[in-house]
């Protein structure tokens, strides 16, 4: 297990993972927000991954099919809890959804509910990893952060969190974010497609 171990990093200084995560997005839908997809296979693809030697998990809450039966919160819990004692799994929280399906971006008075409802979906006490995640599908140049980035370091103060990330920004996002509280990991667009 030699090459197990030199493709861990330390996240935020203490939690070791390996460089290669899982994404859950797609666990629920091919797409966002779309059909269902089979609950059965999206398990037990989980505990492949997990077989392989995947040790971080990249989730939110709101990955979830069109109809919002399939949840990729909710796989994960059935699938891998109890969860091993390596497991990290790493949400995020930013936008809030209407009863209509559509959504959009919370404010620093949402963060509670937020990570509740992450935290109870995937049956934790506390997460691992948070990121907030602003705007939607581009970069919101010119926005603050602070409020909500604010709103989630009183949660980790209770507890609920360990570490945070952010997610979607850019220089000046990073630099309000750091002037808040340490930021562990950043999580941009950078994917196969």
């Amino acid at each position: 297990m030699q090459s197990r171990r030199s493709a861990a990093f330390l996240l935020g200084g203490e939690i070791s993972v390996n460089r290669i995560a899982f994404g859950a997005m797609r666990l629920p839908t091919n797409g966002f927000r779309g059909p269902s997809r089979d609950p059965a296979t999206g398990r037990a693809v989980l505990r492949r991954a997990v077989e392989l030697g995947v040790t971080l998990i990249d989730t939110a809450d709101f990955y979830r099919s069109g109809d919002g039966t399939v949840r990729a919160n909710t796989l994960i819990h059935e699938a891998l809890s109890p969860y091993p004692s390596d497991l990290v799994i790493a949400t995020k929280v930013g936008p809030v959804f209407l009863p209509d399906g559509s959504f959009t971006h919370g404010k620093g008075a949402d963060m509670r509910k937020l990570v509740e409802e992450n935290l109870q979906s995937l049956g934790l006490d506390c997460l691992d990893l948070v990121y907030l995640r602003i705007g939607l599908m581009e970069v919101p140049h010119g926005e603050s952060l602070a409020e909500r980035f604010e709103a989630l370091a009183a949660l980790c103060e209770e507890g609920l969190i360990r570490h945070f990330g952010i997610s979607n920004i850019d220089i000046d996002h990073l630099e309000e974010a750091r002037s808040i509280a340490p930021v562990a990991a950043v999580q941009n667009n950078f994917h196969i497609a």
